[in-house]
């Protein structure tokens, strides 16, 4: 367990994630099993086998008895509880190895699942896999939103997940009924990495729409001006393009260096997760477009015992711009009574400033991802607005500037109605509290990663009208904004 995975306490019971490093490189890593304690004794009350183990269902998604060797499969992120139900809804990630399945045949439950446990006893009330057999990295980054909404009449208690792959899949939490279809559909399974053996569906939701472009076609590719256009596409040429869930590939297979995965293992919707407003019963997504060049190769026989793993390597570019269109960092609001999108806005001004683009005066294309940075922000709503923050970044992405702004939208329309310059690196998601009558956003940011042992500065900023002092980068703070009175 780290800083991604707290615990949650529900029905008198303490439930403990697990955080598993994914590249020890060997296939007997540890799984992610989940843990209850009583709250008041601290006494072991039940262990949840993410694996799971002889004599136990679904033994049979493992095939070969990999289930006795496989590991990982953990909830690394936030998990959410309902305290009425005394249930707790735990998202997995990725079994061992994230890109390679050639040792572990079937579709791998739970992987890649959301999993509703009663908190009393440990005992899953229900689940859903959303990825089978998972060669992508699509964990479930996320805490699942519990949200009630009103469907044709109907009130129902759902819980909505948001995903990496950038589908929101929606269920009643008591009963894990799918509240609008979602729908088994042949994928491409003809891998040709040796030992791989992939399904040959995958679940995809009717509603709510995907948040992100799925996968890449060449109508993807960025066409500001012929130019560009036309060196996206000699630059292509070396790489392996296709729908989502195309089969990874092996470095130098037919000549191609990697296959350019979109959404990438960092994009779509990741750890900062998705907001809802309980009074309009509209879901806010903030997302990413951040493809990955994924390719595999064998690894050191004396280091691992792995047949392959993954090479990372950076996506290309064309004259230091994205490969693919606009808008490159996104907020979605979706109406969850109808499960339709309402808006989506780019978040961040972009490269609009770049060379090559500055004279056709875009508007705003959304900043680019940081490489390295998983995750930065969220959205909080509030009565009227969805305050978010966005990176500073020069024209060809650089953060050096080491500065944020922050947001503000209309919450009906999408409206960028404010943006304050600050002069620090902001990461966390926001949270707001009232003190003395006033109110105040508080934010988490720093600019270097912090080290063991090292305290949180807190940093209050009197006002939203004006930039704040320049300061050198901190390893961690908090940052306060008192709103006008």
């Amino acid at each position: 367990m780290n800083w991604t995975a707290p615990v949650i306490v529900v029905a008198d019971t303490i439930v403990v994630g697990a955080t598993v490093f994914d590249f020890p490189l060997r296939n007997n890593n540890p799984p992610g099993d989940v843990r209850g304690f009583d709250i008041r004794t601290g006494k072991l009350k039940w262990t949840f086998h993410a694996v799971p183990r002889e004599g136990e269902p679904y033994t049979e998604t493992w095939e070969n008895e990999s289930w006795r060797k496989m590991g990982n499969t953990n909830v690394w992120s936030m998990m959410s509880a309902d305290q009425e139900l005394g249930y707790v809804y735990l998202p997995f990630g990725t079994p061992t190895n994230d890109y390679y399945g050639g040792d572990r045949h079937g579709d791998n439950v739970y992987a890649e699942s959301i999993v509703c446990l009663d908190a009393r006893s440990g005992e899953v009330v229900w689940h859903f896999q959303t990825i089978h057999h998972g060669v992508w990295d699509y964990a479930l980054a996320s805490a699942p939103n519990l949200i009630d909404i009103v469907v044709d009449g109907r009130e129902i208690k759902a819980v909505a997940v948001v995903s990496k792959v950038a589908m929101t899949y929606v269920f009643d939490r008591a009963t894990g009924e799918h509240v609008w279809p979602i729908v088994e559909t042949p994928v491409d399974y003809h891998s040709r990495i040796p030992g791989e053996k992939l399904s040959r569906t995958q679940p995809f939701t009717t509603r709510p729409p995907p948040f992100e472009t799925l996968g890449i076609d060449y109508d993807d590719l960025i066409d500001f001006t012929p130019e560009l256009r036309a060196e996206a596409f000699k630059v292509i040429r070396d790489y392996v393009i296709g729908p989502v869930f195309t089969p990874p590939i092996v470095h130098g297979e037919d000549g191609k260096r990697a296959y350019l995965q979109n959404p990438g293992p960092g994009g779509g919707a990741n750890w900062t997760g998705a907001s809802f407003d309980p009074e309009t019963n509209i879901l806010y997504v903030p997302s990413l477009t951040r493809p990955g060049a994924i390719s595999l190769s064998a690894p050191d026989p004396a280091r691992s015992d792995w047949r392959y793993s993954i090479n990372r390597r950076p996506m290309p570019r064309v004259q230091g711009l994205p490969l693919l269109k606009p808008p490159y960092r996104r907020i979605t609001a979706f109406d969850m009574n109808r499960g339709e999108m309402l808006w989506q806005v780019p978040l961040g001004e972009g490269p609009r400033d770049h060379p090559a683009i500055e004279h056709l005066n875009l508007g705003r294309l959304g900043t680019p991802p940081q490489d390295g940075v998983v995750t930065e922000g969220g959205v909080l709503v509030t009565k009227t607005l969805v305050i978010s923050i966005e990176p500073i970044v020069d024209e060809l992405g650089d953060r050096s500037a080491n500065g944020s702004y922050l947001v503000a939208f209309d919450k009906a329309t999408g409206e960028l109605l404010a943006r304050l310059e600050v002069e620090r690196s902001l990461h966390g998601g926001p949270m707001t509290y009232m003190h003395e009558g006033r109110q105040y956003i508080l934010i988490a940011g720093g600019g270097e990663r912090p080290g063991p042992g090292t305290p949180v500065e807190a940093v209050a900023v009197a006002g939203a009208t004006r930039p704040t002092p320049r300061h050198p980068p901190r390893k961690s703070e908090l940052l306060a904004f008192a709103l006008p009175r």
